[in-house]
């Protein structure tokens, strides 16, 4: 298990991709917007919200934290896009939440309503994100790099 505290942001670093993690906070709903309509997900304050980013480097953590605040804090709504949306193409991020998600390359960005799976890059393939008490537990990638950063 890796703690991870409200006020804080994992980062989890890959060669080509990186990935920040937040603890769900005290909102408890959270707005899922898809091509069919919207709908409600309550989220518990140990659930999690992963933002998956398509680069690395300090624009790319700038902008993981901005996505994830924005969401969390603001309560923007998680955007589904059509399946042809020309949009998928150009997003640098892409976020899901819940007690579990796990990584795909092999869906396109942006278009999977279904908050358990998200798109990333390939060597984060079946990566799980876990929420735990206190924490994130990460399955299938044998040795992390990550950091905290603050977050709030």
């Amino acid at each position: 298990m890796i703690r991870l505290r409200s006020d804080e942001m994992l980062i989890v670093h890959g060669d080509s991709g990186t990935i920040g993690v937040v603890k769900s906070g005290v909102r408890k709903q959270f707005f899922v917007d898809t091509p069919g309509g919207e709908y409600v997900l309550a989220l518990d304050t140990e659930d999690i919200l992963v933002a998956s980013a398509f680069g690395t480097g300090d624009r790319i953590l700038k902008g993981l934290r901005c996505v994830l605040y924005i969401i969390r804090e603001l309560g923007s709504p998680l955007i589904v896009l059509p399946a042809d949306h020309p949009a998928s193409a150009r997003l640098k991020f892409v976020v899901s939440a819940g007690k579990r998600v796990v990584i795909s390359c092999n869906i396109k960005p942006g278009t999977h309503p279904e908050q358990h799976l998200l798109c990333g890059m390939p060597e984060f393939e079946g990566v799980e994100f876990l929420a735990v008490e206190g924490g994130v537990e990460l399955k299938g990638l044998e040795t992390p790099s990550y950091e905290h950063i603050s977050f709030v």
